[in-house]
């Protein structure tokens, strides 16, 4: 038996000790060390900067009854060894006062422990911006000497997560997250464009270069167009395909397809795998390896729901393809949904990837576009109807009237109304996939890869002022 003091504990001796302490049938537990890094800017100049640290430990408790296995969860944060002994009674008593879960499955066996599961916690801390803040610097310096105000703020996050069970896994997985927004704002504050990047140090951002991109942008916002709501062809970036996508497949759980309540539904029953979706040859995908994008390449489920279940956890999260060259080919399941439809086991995603076979920038098709908008980013995104996916939001930060492979002004501001699955079906080009950062679902969900998208007819419902 582990002898912990009532101070702060390795988080590996948490776990033990709380499974340890286990007198459930069955005891999932998941610590999770996280640190954090930022700066912040205004007008040019550093405002704050911090690093914080913390700990929440999850306790899964599963009790096997008459009719059936139960499942309790209790999660606390700021967890001390003198804290455990509560907190698996907790898990516990919230078992046995619990119906049968009805996604109960054997707890998870088999997946090979990691070999650096005794090991400290990953920290970030100031140091990750050890280069980026110099060069930061210098971009407030060619900022100032423009005429541009610089707002922002970067942020590095790193979460070490442990996962114990009682049936023997022993599982770690280290997840940096870092996130880059830079706002521009001419001096009268009338003009603003934004850039924004996603990491996982730091190492790849240049604030000068985004300064530069940002200046072009202000310089394009100089000429103020009117247009009216309309269709309109329109270049999606990848930061506004990212939070398309990302909803979509928020929405892709195979259950909810199957009982008839989603876009993936099919008419009559069933579900659409197998159904064309686009005429591109697009393939979405997730991979925990994919470089610069890495994921846990096992399922972390704190809670339960459409797509996840806490029996799961442990269980390996291989690469998925979800749509093969246009092709609806894989719904997200866990094991007891995956029973549930008869499909196949295909858990949850850690990252997104779209590739379209494109090898054209966002700036070469700007080239060859005859007249059309480009975006910046999307905002405010909310369902409208579930059955078709129709989303709405706004527009933010710049959107531009481009004619003969120019832009020649900065127009209003619209809200759309738009599915993401319609749009791939209407979608007539789509750009190089490179690494981008979602706007609107950037506290939730980094990494995604995505290329710029034509769509011919991007439905902009009404004009919105003052956004």
């Amino acid at each position: 038996m582990s002898t912990l003091s009532n101070g702060r504990s390795k988080p590996h001796e948490i776990v033990e000790r709380a499974l340890e302490l286990s007198t459930a049938d069955g005891c999932v537990v998941i610590a999770d060390e996280e640190s954090s890094a930022n700066l912040r800017w205004a007008g040019n100049a550093l405002t704050t900067n911090g690093v914080t640290r913390g700990r929440t430990l999850t306790v899964i408790a599963t009790v096997d009854g008459k009719e059936g296995t139960a499942s309790g969860v209790v999660s606390r944060s700021a967890v001390t060894a003198a804290d455990l002994e509560p907190l698996v009674r907790a898990a516990e008593a919230a078992a046995r006062g619990a119906g049968p879960a009805e996604d109960a499955q054997p707890l998870v066996t088999g997946t090979p422990a990691s070999p650096d599961f005794t090991d400290a916690p990953a920290e970030t801390s100031s140091a990750v911006f050890a280069d980026f803040a110099p060069a930061l610097g210098e971009a407030f310096a060619r900022a100032r000497a423009g005429g541009r105000e610089l707002y922002g703020f970067a942020n590095h996050e790193m979460v070490s997560t442990y996962v114990g069970t009682s049936t023997g896994l022993r599982l770690r997985h280290d997840q940096p997250k870092g996130t880059l927004e830079l706002n521009a704002k001419s001096p009268d504050r009338q003009r603003s464009a934004w850039a924004g990047r996603a990491t996982r140090d730091f190492k790849d951002v240049d604030p000068t270069a985004l300064d530069a991109e940002l200046a072009v942008r202000l310089g394009w916002a100089e000429r103020k167009i009117d247009l009216p709501a309309g269709r309109y062809e329109t270049l999606l970036p990848p930061t506004a395909v990212a939070d398309l996508l990302i909803y979509q497949m928020w929405s892709a759980a195979a259950r909810d397809a199957t009982e008839g309540r989603t876009v993936f539904s099919k008419p009559g029953g069933g579900t659409r795998i197998g159904e064309k979706l686009s005429e591109l040859p697009l393939t979405l995908r997730s991979d925990p390896n994919a470089p610069g994008l890495e994921s846990a390449p096992f399922v972390i489920a704190h809670s339960s729901g459409d797509d996840a279940s806490v029996f799961d956890n442990g269980m390996p999260v291989p690469a998925t393809e979800w749509i093969r060259d246009g092709e609806l080919t894989r719904l997200t399941t866990t094991r007891h949904t995956a029973g549930l439809t008869g499909l196949p086991l295909s858990p949850a995603f850690g990252n997104l990837i779209l590739d379209g076979g494109g090898e054209k920038s966002l700036d070469e098709m700007v080239a060859s576009t005859e007249r059309g908008l480009l975006l910046t980013c999307l905002w405010y995104i909310r369902e409208v109807d579930p059955a078709t996916l129709l989303l709405t939001g706004l527009t933010r930060d710049g959107v531009y009237l481009v004619e003969n492979g120019q832009v020649v002004g900065e127009v209003n501001n619209f809200r759309f109304n738009e599915s993401p699955v319609d749009l791939l079906s209407r979608a007539t080009e789509a750009g190089r996939t490179e690494k981008t950062l979602p706007r609107e679902w950037g506290d939730w969900f980094t990494r995604a890869s995505m290329p710029p998208v034509r769509i011919p007819d991007f439905n902009m419902s009404s004009v919105s002022k003052g956004v």
